[in-house]
């Protein structure tokens, strides 16, 4: 939806004849509904179409801003219509912080003085051909004289959203393999213009999600796609030179685009399509919309179409007929599909069990699945669903799936592998997921044991009523258990334990999974306590209360100086009562990376639970030593006094830290130590190991 007036304007005067027409053929209730749901779409950032609102207007110069190294080279090619090259420039300019880049404006031999005007306009790059040489020519000229490391081609009839450089440009920096990276493209109302183009056997070619609503889950993921428009199209400029560049036999336009994709592709990169690089396109403003038309640039579409078909033929064979189903046709090139559903939305900054997830997600793509991801509750908070699709995860949100189990009826047979994780939304979709998805392999990823932390929860407290909970979420995840093929669990402790709980059950380990910071800083220098954990987690909460009015009180006698620095979401009353006297009640932190390069020590005094403890990890993971209790080490191939210290009591845990405090030697040791049970069990490596043996892929050759 537009958000200035004339965009409204331009809006009501593409839709009015529609309008009527529903009116006459539907009714008006319809006509209401159509509207509703136009007005749920993403808002976009442009002035209307400017050949009919514009030209009245004096256009003021763009200003671009000067770039000594620009990483990004972006080349307009031009010919006539200076209204729309204007606008283009506008959006550029309000999009120039998001990454160093020169624009190159090549006008291929205008008639309409489009040249002399923008001459006026500051730090453009202004080319000018002598002679028309159409698409093809005009911007591999403009290619010549990029200096970016990073070539944009952007047609002049574009307008760019807010985010669509930065994400092209971080897209690169992710996936070194990727060697194209195409926008998604919108119609000034909304709707969807292309979501990556589909090839089929024949050569002919279809614009993905063409006039569909463009916020639906399928069009807004990273994909591997078989080409990008050239509209709005980057790729890397050595790769663009080495191939030379847009082939002239496609010359003046069409498939020079898709030509080169598969180019690419034979150069070993991949074509992939980042929707959160959002354009809006005028299309047809300069060529036409009539491929059958004998002339005009448009008939080109048609005859280059067929020159395609002919150079391409031993590879698009095998993509199949145009009558194919067009959602398994976009897919073609993946080799696996798993579904994922846990409680709720990942969210790796706010506690471990997500972080565990998110990596998990990596270890899968990389093994040749594409992932489809949802909440058990199809909730979907920014930034956090954005944050999946840009790394190429398909997430399922209300209001376009209506639940679970209906996407399953549809798309069931579509997965290989379903991952249920925790015992609450598997209870949920363990029915539907084994109803639909027959081809699929079913896990059970219990994240933690939640019987045995509310065991011992029971037994910490003496409660009865917290004993038949506990038995309760017993015989519900062992019953879960044996409706899955495979049930993982994150330590060698728990499988143990489900060895005599539950003999019949096929259980795997796969446990927490983190790169390998190292330390930051040596001890010297270093200062307070460290405690990061999520407060929706009971455990948690009861830790941080207990230290701070058992432990810490006895540390502060030797270190009065010393304070408690305590990290995570939401901290309830309990645990904000204990702010003051030493302790920093921190809340959410988004960049807690200086905390573990500053705090001394990092305490887990956990009295219950289960699992492996992400707190730990994390900050083993940067170098930094954990004083732990038993429960909180537990399944961590720690060593106490080599790999982490352990201590049970109070009047045991405040020594351990009083003595870490005051031992750079053991300091070092305990940090040498972490790191190194980090690399060997929770690393990537050790973690792609384990998905392999659970899903029982064969080794890669190193």
């Amino acid at each position: 939806m537009p958000t200035s007036g004339q965009g409204l304007f331009s809006v009501a005067l593409r839709y009015l004849p529609r309008a009527v027409h529903v009116l006459r053929t539907e009714g008006g209730g319809v006509l209401l509904r159509k509207l509703r749901r136009r007005l749920r779409t993403t808002p976009l950032a442009f002035e209307g179409p400017p050949s009919l609102l514009n030209l009245a207007k004096p256009f003021a110069p763009v200003a671009l801003r000067y770039q000594e190294r620009p990483r990004v080279s972006i080349v307009v090619p031009v010919h006539d219509q200076f209204d729309y090259s204007h606008h283009c420039l506008a959006a550029l300019e309000r999009t120039q912080d998001e990454a160093d880049f020169e624009v190159i404006l090549v006008d291929d031999a205008s008639t309409d003085g489009t040249a002399d005007r923008l001459a006026e306009y500051r730090n453009l790059v202004l080319i000018r051909n002598p002679q028309n040489l159409g698409f093809v020519g005009t911007c591999n000229r403009g290619a010549e004289a990029a200096r970016g490391e990073i070539l944009v081609f952007l047609n002049n009839d574009t307008q760019v959203q807010p985010g669509w450089l930065e994400s092209l440009v971080r897209t690169f920096d992710e996936r070194p393999e990727a060697g194209i990276v195409g926008s998604r493209l919108l119609y000034p109302d909304g709707r969807l213009q292309e979501a990556g183009g589909i090839l089929f056997e024949d050569g002919s070619a279809w614009n993905y999600g063409h006039l569909d609503d463009p916020n639906k889950p399928e069009y807004s993921y990273l994909r591997a796609v078989d080409y990008c428009s050239g509209a709005a199209l980057a790729i890397r400029a050595h790769l663009f030179r080495q191939l030379g560049g847009f082939d002239e036999t496609f010359a003046p336009a069409y498939y020079e685009d898709t030509d080169l994709a598969f180019r690419v592709r034979d150069a070993g990169y991949q074509v992939y399509y980042q929707p959160l690089s959002q354009v809006v396109h005028f299309e047809g403003i300069s060529a036409g919309r009539d491929a059958s038309a004998e002339v005009g640039l448009k008939r080109f579409q048609r005859i280059h179409a067929e020159t395609f078909r002919q150079r391409w033929a031993h590879r698009i064979a095998a993509f199949g007929p145009r009558d194919q189903d067009v959602d398994r046709a976009r897919e073609h090139q993946v080799a696996r599909r798993a579904l994922v559903v846990d409680n709720y939305m990942v969210t790796p900054d706010r506690e471990s069990g997500s972080l565990r997830m998110l990596n998990l997600f990596r270890i899968l793509q990389g093994l040749g699945y594409k992932i489809t991801f949802a909440a058990a509750n199809l909730e979907a908070p920014q930034p956090y669903v954005a944050d999946l699709q840009r790394i190429g995860i398909e997430v399922l949100y209300s209001p376009y799936v209506r639940s679970i189990a209906g996407h399953l009826a549809h798309h069931g047979l579509d997965y290989d592998l379903a991952i249920l994780s925790r015992a609450d939304a598997a209870a949920q979709t363990m029915k539907a997921v084994r109803r639909h998805c027959i081809r699929a392999r079913i896990l059970f990823d219990t994240v933690d044991l939640h019987f045995l932390r509310e065991r011992r929860l029971a037994e910490l407290r003496g409660d009865r009523s917290t004993r038949m909970v506990a038995e309760m979420r017993r015989r519900q995840e062992l019953d879960l258990m044996r409706r899955a093929d495979l049930t993982l669990v994150v330590s060698e402790t728990e499988r143990a334990l489900l060895a005599e709980e539950a003999p019949d059950v096929e259980v795997r380990v796969v446990s927490n999974i983190h790169r390998i910071f190292g330390s930051a800083k040596p001890p010297e220098g270093r200062r307070d306590l460290l405690f990061i954990g999520a407060f929706a987690h009971p455990p948690n909460r009861d830790a941080v209360v207990h230290f701070c009015q058992e432990i810490l009180p006895r540390v502060r006698e030797q270190l009065p100086e010393l304070r408690l620095k305590v990290i995570g979401a939401d901290p309830p009353p309990e645990v904000l009562e204990c702010s003051g006297n030493g302790v920093d009640i921190l809340g959410y932190v988004p960049e807690v990376e200086p905390y573990f390069a500053d705090c001394r020590i990092s305490v887990a005094p956990l009295r219950y639970g289960a699992g492996v403890k992400g707190k730990v990890n994390q900050s083993l993971a940067h170098g930094l030593p954990v004083v732990a209790t038993s429960i909180a080490a537990e399944g961590m191939h720690l060593s106490d006094g080599e790999s982490v210290l352990i201590a049970d009591t109070p009047s045991e845990f405040a020594a351990a830290i009083l003595r870490l405090y005051g031992d750079d030697d053991l300091w070092r040791r305990l940090s040498a130590g972490g790191l190194e049970v980090m690399e060997r069990h929770f690393g990537f490596a050790a973690a792609e190991r384990a998905v392999r043996s659970a899903l029982e892929l064969e080794e890669t050759a190193s």
